[in-house]
């Protein structure tokens, strides 16, 4: 299923701007950045319920903001693009 990670982490103090960057470095294991904040991730339920544990140890809920929109396996219908920054499908096969 494709599933859409947004954050915003508060970055007035060091420590959110570590936990900023600690959210993006996990974000980008199981997805690919499609804004500043934003993740397009294919994800199976065993892995979303990996990083959103993962991400709620990270965030301090009395000043950060996590959400996950869970578009399902027909998503394609749902997503539309335009402008700059295409992304890749993320369910072919990527040779590096």
């Amino acid at each position: 299923m494709l599933v859409l990670i947004t954050y915003d982490v508060n970055t007035q103090t060091a420590a959110g701007r570590k936990r900023l960057r600690k959210v993006a470095k996990q974000c980008v294991n199981y997805g690919q950045r499609v804004q500043n904040s934003v993740f397009e991730c294919q994800l199976d339920s065993t892995k979303y319920r990996q990083v959103k544990a993962i991400l709620e140890e990270i965030i301090d809920k009395e000043t950060d903001s996590l959400r996950f929109y869970n578009l399902g396996d027909r998503y394609k219908s749902k997503v539309e693009h335009i402008g700059i920054k295409p992304s890749f499908d993320v369910t072919e096969t990527i040779i590096l």
